[in-house]
């Protein structure tokens, strides 16, 4: 894994939206989560907005955030592409994890806005527009 952060992304993108707690717990996933997300950014060619990135667990279960949510854990972000249609998302995240270019993780497609998570172990799909 690279050391700092890509050119595109920052740790405050990252930061819990509660506005109460501290830096995320574990920096290093997070760095990693932000290094695939520059080479998502890079495939779908349009800057990516961070929706949710880390999230405390009263914060995640303040907005119905999942029990065992990878949020909690530093593995997510919910992300929307700026100027590209949300399929245009999917199709490069579909294209970089079946490459092997990113983490093949989760991919959670919504209607306007994808989570993508860098979890170990199997990997999840589903689709909830």
């Amino acid at each position: 894994m690279t050391k700092g952060f890509p050119r595109n992304f920052k740790a405050n993108e990252f930061r819990c939206r509660c506005g109460q707690c501290s830096n995320p717990p574990h920096p290093d996933r997070i760095r990693h989560l932000a290094w695939a997300l520059q080479a998502i950014r890079d495939e779908v060619g349009c800057p990516l907005k961070i929706t949710s990135g880390y999230r405390c667990e009263d914060h995640n279960r303040a907005i119905g955030g999942a029990s065992k949510s990878k949020h909690v854990q530093c593995w997510a972000a919910d992300i929307k592409p700026v100027g590209k249609s949300i399929d245009d998302l999917f199709d490069a995240i579909e294209t970089l994890r079946t490459t092997g270019k990113i983490p093949a993780g989760g991919l959670g497609k919504y209607r306007s806005w994808a989570h993508y998570d860098i979890r170990p172990g199997q990997p999840a799909d589903w689709d909830k527009r």
